[in-house]
This record gives structure tokens, C-alpha cells and sequence, in this order.
């Protein structure tokens, strides 16, 4: 049809960067809405455009004795002119490529830009959907004092989008300015009102500090080695549960790395928080006690009734045990599911303090000097 149309199309499908069949589809619908727009009706009216920029226009018309409404109905001399077997009360697409000359030109064109953009916007949404659950890297741009950080991330060498992190995800011992390179966890990716797009990034968020154990510890990525449970008091401190799927591999010593490589690396991102790197084990008094590392408790006692963990600790590590501000058992009990209740022991209690082989005092002295730096 109209050789200028043909152009505009391909001119939209090299700016706009949308695959060529989103494009027609696109095109098509804009066309058939502008058709209504302007002369009403148009519901047995369908349109496509081919690859080649082509439009065509069908209607489907009833077969009748006598014609009435000539936009509805065909008569049964002329259906059979287009099939020669055509019957009464058979419906028969006609081809009305006519149509598309009356479409008004403006009309048409203020139609097409409008479903262009609700197209782009429908396919940036589908690219950048799936970044929930990742970390990306963005550049700070200005702050909102109301809403927080806006965050541009890059979409391919030349485009890129924008995103928030609100004040909430925000850590408070960290400080930011603006043209930042900085990781964030994506942790939501929303349409607002159906069209703007709303991208959520946290510098808070727990699951940021697995996706970092996942990316600096290749048996976490592989799965021989699991995280089980993360605490986290952002900007301060962290306990992280790990547990080996492969007998005899050191699940804390991988997180660690040789000489603390791969644990000063997470450090580092994480502009120097403590992070306790803990044996989780599936007895729950035993994931108690290692939960309030470095301290090693006399004895753990689950009460059940309140789902409650009663932990007797050494008098003279009672105050390591509990941590600043209760900190220690605080991460404990967010760890572990249990209610921490850190006692020493009554008068006349007496407890062997229980004396761990190399390997494991080797491997807590790891975690104890990551979480006292």
C-alpha cells in the first residue's frame, strides 16, 4: 500500500530496538483502533501487516439474499464470485484493503505512537522482570529527599533505565553520592498504573549477602554447599548458616576461603559489616550453640512450650554471649527460629567446659576474627 508507511515502519523497528513481529502486531491493532475511532463499528473488520510492511484488510461479511447493511453483509452472487461454493448465512472475509485509505492520516499516526509506546514499555518490562532475585550494578544519580536514591542501570551500551532505592533500603552507616557505582539487590520490578515502570533495589536486604556468597563462593553456586538461614542487621552484623552437602568438605572454610579471601571479598562490598559464618546443624540445640559463635555454651536447653532456647554460657563470656545491645543473641534467635535466652550458670552448677579438636577451633577462630574486626 502506501510506500511512505512501509518506510515509517521500518524507521520504528530500527529506533525503537522492538522485534519486527511486535512491531506489525503493534501496528496492526493501532490501525484497527484508529479505524473504529474515527467511523465507529469495525468489529467484523481485521487487519494485518505482512513483513513487508504491507496492509491488508479484511471484513467478515454474512451472505444474504438481499443487502442491507453492506459493511455486515454480502451478497450471495458476489460471495460466490469469491467462493464459488459460498451458502446463505456463511460468513465470508473480504478483502477491503480500501478501508485503509479512509483512515484519517493524523488519527492514524497518534494511534500508532501511542501503541508503539505501550509496546516498548510491555517489552522493557519483559527484559527487566527477570531481574528480581539479582544484584545489578547502577550509578547513582540524585536524591530524593521523600523516596530515596535514583539508581540508572544499563540496559546494552547505549540505553539504559531507572530505578529507586527507597530510603528504607537504604544503610545508615553508608554513605552515598551521586555518579556511585554501586550493587544493589533488585527486589521488586512493578507497573505503576499500568504503564510506568518501577524498579526496587536494597542495599538491606538479606538475600544481597546470599546472592554475594553465591557469586564469591563457587560450592554455594554448584550447591555442595547450602545456605540454610541469614540474619542480618544491615551495616553492623551478620550471621550466616551454612551446611555441607559433600561428606567431609568444610562448609565454613569454603566460605572463607584460603587466608580469608573469598569472606573479605563479601566484607569489602558490604563496606566492612561482621559477618559470623555458622554450622547449621539439623539438631536444633546443637544450631542453638553454634548460632552464638564465638561463645561456646555449657548447655542448651528447648523448651518447647514457648518454642524457647535457655543457653547456659561460661560467667566470664555471659556478656560476649549476648553481644552489644543484646546484638549477639539477637541474630541468634533470628537465625535459628528459637527464642535465645542466655543464662549463666546457678550457684553451685559446676560444667566442664568442653575442649574442641584442632579442626574445629581452627574453624571458629576463622569466624570469630571476621565477626571481631
Amino acid at each position: 500500500m502506501r510506500s511512505e508507511f512501509q518506510a515509517a515502519i521500518a524507521q520504528l523497528i530500527a529506533e525503537k530496538g522492538l522485534p519486527r513481529e511486535v512491531v506489525m502486531e503493534t501496528v496492526a491493532n493501532a490501525l484497527l483502533a484508529a479505524y473504529r475511532k474515527s467511523f465507529g463499528g469495525g468489529e467484523n473488520v481485521r487487519i494485518e501487516v505482512d513483513k513487508n510492511g504491507e496492509v491488508h484488510v479484511w471484513a467478515s461479511k454474512r451472505v444474504v439474499a438481499q443487502v442491507t447493511d453492506p459493511n455486515e453483509e454480502i451478497s450471495l452472487a458476489e460471495a460466490q464470485r469469491l467462493i464459488p461454493n459460498a451458502a446463505l448465512g456463511q460468513l465470508v472475509d473480504v478483502d477491503s484493503s480500501f478501508i485503509f485509505a479512509r483512515i484519517p492520516t493524523q488519527t492514524a499516526k497518534q494511534v500508532i505512537l501511542q501503541r508503539i509506546r505501550e509496546a516498548e514499555h510491555e517489552h522493557l518490562y519483559d527484559q527487566i522482570k527477570n531481574w528480581v532475585g539479582e544484584i545489578r550494578l547502577g550509578t547513582l544519580t540524585r536524591k530524593d529527599a521523600n523516596r530515596g536514591w535514583v539508581i540508572d542501570f544499563d540496559l546494552d551500551k547505549v540505553d539504559k533505565v531507572e530505578g529507586l532505592m527507597p530510603v528504607s533500603e537504604e544503610v545508615p552507616t553508608e554513605r552515598y553520592r551521586p555518579g556511585q557505582r554501586i550493587r544493589v539487590y533488585i527486589y521488586d520490578v512493578r507497573k505503576v498504573q499500568g504503564r510506568l515502570l518501577q524498579i526496587l533495589a536494597s542495599r538491606t536486604h538479606r538475600d544481597l549477602v546470599r546472592r554475594l556468597f553465591e557469586a564469591e563462593v563457587p560450592e554455594i553456586y554448584e550447591g555442595t554447599v547450602e545456605i540454610m538461614a541469614i540474619a542480618r542487621e544491615q551495616g553492623s552484623r551478620t550471621k550466616v548458616a551454612v551446611h555441607s552437602r559433600q561428606e567431609g568438605l568444610d562448609p565454613i572454610g569454603a566460605c572463607v576461603g584460603v587466608r580469608g579471601s573469598r569472606i573479605n571479598n563479601i566484607v569489602r562490598e558490604l563496606n566492612d559489616e561482621k559477618i559470623d559464618i555458622i554450622l547449621w546443624d539439623k539438631d536444633p540445640a546443637t544450631f542453638v550453640a553454634n548460632s552464638l559463635s564465638p561463645v561456646k555454651p555449657l548447655k542448651v536447653e528447648l523448651r518447647e512450650s514457648d518454642h524457647t532456647a535457655i543457653v547456659t554460657v561460661p560467667e566470664r563470656q555471659l556478656s560476649l554471649a549476648i553481644g552489644k545491645d543484646g546484638q549477639n543473641a539477637r541474630l541468634a534467635a533470628k537465625l535459628t527460629g528459637w527464642r535465645v535466652d542466655v543464662v549463666k550458670p546457678a550457684e553451685g552448677e559446676v560444667y566442664e567446659e568442653p575442649v574442641e579438636d584442632e579442626a574445629v577451633t581452627t574453624r571458629r577462630q576463622r569466624s570469630r576474627s571476621r565477626s571481631q574486626k
